[in-house]
């Protein structure tokens, strides 16, 4: 069985989403002492413990909380009276560190046009991991679209099938009509992406939404959609269009407001 550490140096190479709680003080007695770890995968599941029982299932919880927001906690449990809420009746006092281990933010850009192409171009500057999926394999190439880290040439329906999306990761729809993005909106939408916008104008999003509807996507799922995409810049060109939108995507991951900077 893999330890802790081999398993952190396996979530990095492979871009997973995970968090890791350590026992970093205990007072009295208590199931697990200090430097005990746990390391929590985005689907719940782990690999060591820091104690069990309900003290482990509220920091799974937390782990998982920390994951979304990839804010870390530094948690208190009184292990003495379960009827007032406490954690277990061990009679000790156990404080658990939880970090969220995030890796790059993933860009995932669908449809390799010419604005995906301009896409690419500026995200990969940007430092994020680039990901092109076109159900077009002659446009999705290395020589189509540079930079790229890595190219999924398959059906729209099926991109999930063949790139784990977690909660770093931001999608770019760029595809060349409604009927397009209505065939990859449905698995899209089931994801934990962090942002999923699509290209083009109200007219467009709106036969998109409903042929995406048509396709048994509940109307509520497609509040998460941004679109049109992008920050209002009056962009023209496919670099122009790119600006605007990474600097939506910018916006959403650090929570920033898109108004103008004022001294």
């Amino acid at each position: 069985m893999k330890t802790i550490y081999q398993a952190l140096a396996e979530i990095e190479s492979t871009n997973q989403v995970a968090a890791l709680a350590t026992i970093v003080r205990s007072h009295g007695s208590t199931p697990r002492h200090g430097t005990s770890k746990m390391l929590v995968y985005a689907d719940g599941s782990s690999i060591g413990t820091v104690g069990g029982g309900e003290l482990e299932k509220r920091v799974r919880a937390a782990a998982l909380e920390a994951m979304q927001d990839g804010e870390a906690r530094y948690l208190t449990y009184n292990m003495n009276d379960p009827s007032k809420g406490d954690a277990g009746i061990c009679g000790g006092i156990v404080e658990v560190f939880v970090e969220a281990i995030l890796p790059n933010p993933t860009l995932l850009i669908v449809g390799a046009g010419h604005v995906g192409k301009a896409v690419a171009h500026l995200a990969k500057w940007l430092d994020f991991r680039v990901v092109i999926a076109e159900d077009k394999p002659e446009f999705c190439t290395p020589e189509h679209i540079p930079g790229g880290d890595e190219y999924l040439p398959v059906a729209m329906d099926e991109i999930t099938k063949h790139l784990q999306i977690n909660a770093q990761t931001f999608i770019v729809m760029a595809t060349r009509g409604a009927d397009v993005d209505a065939i990859a909106l449905p698995d899209l939408l089931e994801s934990d992406a962090a942002y999923i916008g699509v290209i083009g104008s109200k007219r467009r999003w709106l036969e998109a939404s409903k042929l995406t509807i048509e396709r048994g996507v509940d109307e509520e799922q497609l509040k998460r959609v941004h679109s049109p995409i992008g920050l209002e810049i009056e962009a023209e060109t496919p670099e122009e269009i790119a600006i605007s939108i990474m600097a939506e995507v910018l916006m959403i991951r650090h929570g920033g407001t898109g108004e103008q900077m004022t001294i």
